[in-house]
């Protein structure tokens, strides 16, 4: 009997798989979305691509983007990413931002946590949820009075109501920006674990603290999520420990290896800058507390004007004024090589998943070009001038790849991706059957790949620039192009709905 004939078949690409340890010249057969063959001799097939000289590995999952929408995803795409997951933050209603997503199409695969911030200012505050709830909703109702400090045992049930519906409409874990609501109760996030261990997710947590001044030190909040994953026995995921760690990365990252060797479901991500980008009302970001950061406020840039914040009296006036405007913070220093070590160590934490924490498009005036979550960016590209995001959102993965890998010999070429892909999946996948198919190179998984050239990939992104990563020469998801020869496709839109309990 003849072999089956593949769609596509990529021949002469060094091909990584970090599951296996596969790292050789292979041939790779797609068809219907699928990884169908893996071998030294190709299979026949309709189309073959020869990407000789180049390395073709999993897609770049990202557990933490904000920039969920048509734009904001294709500026992922060419940084690698085939799986772009709103988690930290996450949104309400679930179902909703599911839908319209759906509706719309995505370049990449999406899916949401259930966000305990949306959940609390709804019950403390009374902000409706609607169906395109996101991060703006986040963002725009900041200075209500009630969402940031401690609720009563009926509220707390009524916003863990809230969280466990979403889980049963599909979303990924509970989000909690617990770090934006200091003030909340130490009881409720504990009840909120057990919760979600219960439900058999993941919690995806900003951590409260970020200072290295008692009380209240980036370790103190750290050793909050240990407890609560020892306490309950949930899977704790610590968003971005590089930035709220600072300069206890030690300290922080001693306590997670103790807790792991202890059984304590905890993980990690990183992002390789040494700058953090928010809101400029958030509540660390006061100007009585930037000195526990260790930065004062002209280590702030305010997106929609570009300007370092000149004092305290001009950085009250933004929150007061905009409290959701974007700021960038730079909380450590990349040429000093003091900073530098220190957000280098953030990478010397065993299994820390590469995540990038990107965020949305800002235009002058401060207007959010797409919305985190579901509004529909412009067909149009590139994205228009007179844009500025924090780089992160385009450039994290070629960047690591350029820096971490090829410059500074921090992490081996198969460790990054791991980092990138496989290890993303397997965070994942106990709550998420689906994941299992994502982030390896073997016959039955998804033909979510990237094919690139290990020696040209970087990143171009900038403080004050948004462009798009160069090195990557073809991205597909679901086997399914969305980068081609180095170029975008914006004719297709192949992202799929990843849901929690679905196979």
């Amino acid at each position: 009997m003849p072999a089956p004939v593949a769609d596509l078949v990529l021949t002469g690409a060094r091909v990584i798989d970090p599951e296996t340890g596969l790292d050789g010249v292979r041939a790779v057969g797609i068809t219907g979305g699928a990884i169908t063959s893996v071998g030294e001799v190709a299979p026949p097939a309709r189309e073959v691509w020869d990407v000789a000289g180049q390395v073709l590995a999993p897609g770049f999952i990202d557990l933490h983007s904000h920039a969920q929408s048509t734009t904001g995803l294709r500026l992922q795409a060419l940084d690698g990413v085939t799986t772009a997951l709103e988690l930290e933050a996450g949104v309400l209603p679930v179902a909703g931002a599911y839908a319209r997503a759906e509706a719309e199409g995505r370049p990449v695969n999406f899916g949401f946590s259930a966000s305990w911030t949306d959940a609390r200012m709804h019950v403390l505050d009374g902000v409706p949820l609607v169906a395109d709830a996101s991060l703006d909703l986040f963002a725009t109702h900041q200075s209500l009075p009630n969402w940031r400090g401690p609720a009563s045992d009926r509220d707390v049930g009524r916003i863990l109501d809230l969280l466990a519906d979403a889980v049963g409409e599909g979303a990924l874990g509970i989000g909690v920006l617990v770090g934006y609501a200091p003030d909340s109760g130490r009881a409720e996030y504990f009840r909120l674990a057990g919760l979600a261990a219960r439900l058999g997710v993941p919690t995806f947590t900003r951590t409260r603290y970020i200072s290295t001044a008692e009380p209240g030190t980036s370790l103190e909040g750290a050793l909050e999520v240990i407890a609560a994953a020892a306490g309950t026995g949930a899977h704790m995921h610590m968003c971005h420990v590089n930035s709220t760690s600072t300069r206890m990365i030690d300290e922080v990252a001693g306590a997670i290896d103790a807790a792991r060797v202890g059984g304590v479901s905890v993980s990690t991500e990183a992002y390789p800058y040494g700058a953090g980008s928010t809101v400029i009302g958030a509540a660390f970001l006061a100007p009585e507390q930037l000195p526990r950061l260790g930065i004062g406020p002209r280590q702030l840039t305010y997106l929609p004007t570009g300007e370092r914040v000149a004092d305290d009296r001009r950085l009250a006036e933004l929150r007061a004024t905009d409290p959701g405007g974007g700021v960038v913070v730079h909380f450590l220093d990349e040429e000093d090589p003091a900073d530098l070590a220190v957000l280098e160590r953030s990478f010397t934490l065993a299994d820390t998943a590469i995540a990038t924490d990107a965020m949305p498009l800002v235009a002058s005036g401060g207007k959010p070009l797409v919305a985190s979550g579901g509004a529909a960016a412009p067909d149009t590209w590139p994205p228009p001038p007179g844009l500025v995001t924090h780089p992160r959102s385009a450039g994290s993965y070629a960047r690591t790849l350029r820096w971490l890998v090829r410059e500074r010999g921090l992490l081996s070429l198969t460790e990054a991706l791991r980092r990138s892909s496989l290890l993303p999946a397997q965070i994942l996948e106990g709550a998420v059957p689906a994941m299992r198919r994502k982030g390896r190179v073997q016959v039955g998984a998804d033909a979510d790949l990237v094919v690139f050239d290990p020696d040209t990939v970087t990143d171009h992104a900038t403080y004050t620039q948004v462009a798009p990563s160069s090195g990557f020469r073809h991205v597909l998801v679901a086997g399914t192009p969305v980068v081609r020869d180095g170029e975008l496709r914006t004719d297709v839109l192949p992202g799929r709905a990843v849901r929690s309990g679905t196979v």
